[in-house]
């Protein structure tokens, strides 16, 4: 099989192959094999280590309501953009059927140079297609794996109807993290943002669990007052 005949039969790499020079051309045809497995097994978006690890870690969501309250906005904002992805496609198919139009009128009217610039833009439009498809694929793997995470921290401990509920103590927790975790050369700035709501949500918080309102906290601390005398 002669060097030529190698390259015309790789079809999928046609459009990269016919810009390259001979030398570069032959370089990425021996590559095809790993490019493609390099295609099929590229990270896109977080794995499951990075999710449970990264995302969900016990410094900023120390309870298992605030986990799982935060798997769901990540899924929610997965299935927004798969949502926003999928109108792309359906753009991109469009696209397509009108290019297939235009390089029917180019065949018939005999303009090479048309029908050469028609299907620059009908591979880019495959390519594209083919990019965002596995984009789809990743997000619906993310997806699957909020899903499988929020049933493993939904065990009734506390309320997975109402996101307002955990927030109070899991904040608490979690700005005493951010508080213990201050150096003794942390800035004023550093120090505010981290004690400040913590003093807050100390304030505000009974011992029962529940939030106060500014009015009840200040009526609550005159109380204290008076008993503290």
């Amino acid at each position: 099989m002669s060097e030529n005949k190698d390259l015309t039969v790789t079809e999928d790499l046609k459009p990269i192959l016919e810009v390259l020079k001979q030398e570069d051309a032959k370089a990425i045809v021996e590559l095809k094999e790993e490019l493609t497995d390099n295609w099929l097994k590229k990270q896109i978006f977080r794995t499951e280590t990075e999710m449970r690890i990264s995302v969900l870690n016990d410094g900023k969501h120390p309870t298992s309501a605030s986990k799982y309250w935060q798997s769901v906005r990540e899924m929610s904002a997965m299935f927004d953009a798969l949502m926003g992805l999928s109108f792309d496609l359906r753009r991109n198919e469009i696209k397509r059927l009108k290019l297939e139009r235009k390089m029917q009128k180019a065949i018939q009217s005999g303009d090479e140079l048309k029908q050469r610039e028609i299907q620059i833009s009908l591979d880019e439009n495959l390519y594209g297609k083919a990019s965002m498809e596995q984009v789809a694929h990743d997000r619906v793997r993310e997806l699957k794996l909020w899903s499988q995470i929020k049933s493993e921290l939904d065990d009734g401990s506390f309320d997975s109807k109402n996101v307002d509920t955990h927030q109070a103590t899991s904040y608490r927790h979690a700005l005493r993290n951010r508080a213990e975790a201050l150096g003794p050369n942390a800035g004023p700035a550093e120090i505010i943002n981290a004690v400040g709501p913590l003093k807050t949500v100390e304030r505000l918080q009974t011992e029962s669990g529940n939030l106060l309102d500014f009015k009840q906290a200040k009526l609550a601390l005159e109380q204290k007052n008076k008993e503290d005398k």
